[in-house]
């Protein structure tokens, strides 16, 4: 037994961090407003083909929860707002609602979350406002009553308006005529450890301040950043602006141990022509740079290290959504299942390969050396680095969880990897190894153990430069959640770390 036991636990700790699930907190919205759409089930051999984990529905559509059964993809699934008024008065109709769009798929298609309508609030329809939390409360009776209360979520979704104040993002609240409904919404959220589900787009807050440095700030781009004058922190991104002022929100009404989770983002690619911002190229740098945010895993300023469910808007473009042209033109994939525009989704460009390759180099034969982060490169600039360099089709999966080269997991470790890579492109330029001012290039070998830092013209049999130990070996190494451990404890060789780690525990399995 103590083997079994032993072994159990050896697994555990090899196997916790598995490319697997890296992606885990990525997901998508699978509307059905067209009439060119392709099959549910091509759809959901697309969606396996990509490194998205969980898709969000507006209804429940059986054919495509049964679609997505046995494939592991976690769905959230929605309840019409024309349908709470009857569930709000009847637990009977809220059982009835669950025995046709639960019962019949779950466990093999994994539903994980009800939404009970969609952006209730911002209907200002009094009456069916009232009716929210009732139908809220009714669909976890009635899952409750099939012994799934726990194990499929409630909640609702509600659109960025609902906060009153969100800037600067300490001070986000919600509005005052919302805050009364609210209350209640949030004490259910509470009790049943369900998330608090938003929409926010940082499109529409560069559609109200259209300034160059508004858009590169919107984009995940290298830009000044902005100073929270509560905080004195510097948010280099508006969605990490936006989620925070959420989370100020919840903390403002006492429930700041909500989790906050995003139902809606993304960008358009085409829209009217008096429209600033719509394009193929910044939707293709928002998404991909938003992904690349995620899969660093740093979160947000006031939840670091904490990476945020995030479900990309959308999976494909809607032609019979109606409101402004942009409206219909949020599509990762068109109908024919090619990309729109590549982001990093197919799992051969996010997992992290067993060794880190080179990308496709400048013509030069040999290169001057690799580039690094300068030594005074504040986290903020290297984490905007980050984020940047992996929405650019750089392949980034080495630095992420289980990739060859993400330990030490740190900010300045995996920008300089990033970075690199980014340069490698055109070694020839100078200027690629610049980012602000924030990098420099050196000839000293940056590369470690089976993590190798790819340069033009570099056989691999040079030697190891003391460049490494300013990125790898340093005496601490700042996390990305931002927090302080010793790289002595990293360095250790892995029969030694289990040896530390899992061998105490045989002594201790009373507990189990």
């Amino acid at each position: 037994m103590a083997h079994s036991i032993f072994f159990f636990s050896l697994f555990l700790f090899l196997f916790s961090n598995s490319p697997a699930d890296a992606d885990s907190f990525i997901g998508v919205n699978y509307g059905l407003l067209a009439d060119n759409l392709p099959s549910p089930s091509d759809a959901a051999k697309l969606i396996q083909s990509s490194s998205i984990q969980k898709v969000r529905l507006y209804g429940a559509d059986p054919t495509i929860i049964k679609s997505l059964a046995g494939t592991g993809v976690g769905i959230v699934i929605g309840v019409a707002n024309g349908d709470l008024p009857s569930l709000a008065s009847d637990l009977n109709v809220a059982s009835q609602w669950i025995g046709t769009n639960v019962l019949p798929f779950y466990p093999a298609s994994d539903i994980i979350l009800i939404n009970v309508g969609n952006e209730i609030l911002l209907s200002n329809d009094l009456n069916l406002v009232s009716q929210l939390l009732p139908a809220m409360q009714n669909v976890q009776k009635a899952l409750e009553a099939v012994s799934l209360g726990g194990k499929i979520k409630v909640s609702t979704v509600h659109a960025m308006t609902v906060l009153g104040q969100s800037d600067p993002p300490s001070a986000g609240s919600f509005a005052p005529g919302y805050q009364a409904g609210l209350k209640g919404i949030l004490q259910f959220l509470s009790e049943t450890g369900s998330p608090f589900v938003i929409n926010p787009y940082p499109f529409f807050a560069y559609l109200g301040d259209q300034r160059p440095e508004t858009l590169s700030f919107c984009l995940f781009q290298p830009n000044p950043g902005r100073v929270d004058s509560n905080t004195g922190i510097k948010y280099m991104n508006m969605f990490d602006a936006q989620v925070d002022a959420v989370h100020s929100a919840l903390k403002s009404m006492g429930f700041e141990n909500v989790e906050v989770v995003v139902a809606e983002t993304g960008w358009p690619t085409s829209g009217d022509s008096n429209v600033v911002g719509p394009s193929v190229e910044n939707a293709q740098t928002y998404n991909g740079n938003l992904i690349a945010h995620l899969r660093s895993m740093v979160g947000t300023p006031l939840r670091p290290g904490k990476p945020i469910d995030t479900y990309i808007f959308a999976l494909f473009d809607e032609n019979l959504k109606p409101g402004p042209s942009f409206e219909r033109s949020f599509g990762l994939f068109k109908p024919d299942l090619t990309m729109a525009y590549d982001i990093g989704l197919t799992k051969t460009s996010s997992s992290g390969s067993q060794t880190s390759q080179s990308p496709p180099l400048g013509k030069s034969a040999t290169s001057v050396g690799w580039c690094v982060p300068m030594e005074d490169a504040t986290e903020e600039q290297l984490q905007a680095s980050l984020d940047w360099v992996c929405g650019q089709g750089i392949d980034c999966g080495p630095i992420t969880p289980g990739g060859v080269c993400f330990e030490p997991n740190n900010v300045m470790s995996h920008t300089a990897y990033a970075m690199n890579l980014y340069f490698q492109k055109s070694p020839e330029n100078p200027t690629d190894c610049d980012f602000s001012q924030t990098a420099r290039i050196t000839s000293n070998n940056p590369s470690y153990s089976n993590c190798v830092y790819p340069r033009a013209g570099w056989s691999g049999d040079e030697s190891l430069g003391g460049a490494m130990n300013k990125y790898v070996t340093s005496d601490k190494t700042i996390e990305t959640n931002g927090s302080e451990c010793s790289s002595s404890f990293l360095s250790l060789p892995l029969f030694m770390i289990i040896f530390f780690i899992v061998l105490p525990l045989s002594h201790h399995m009373n507990f189990l």
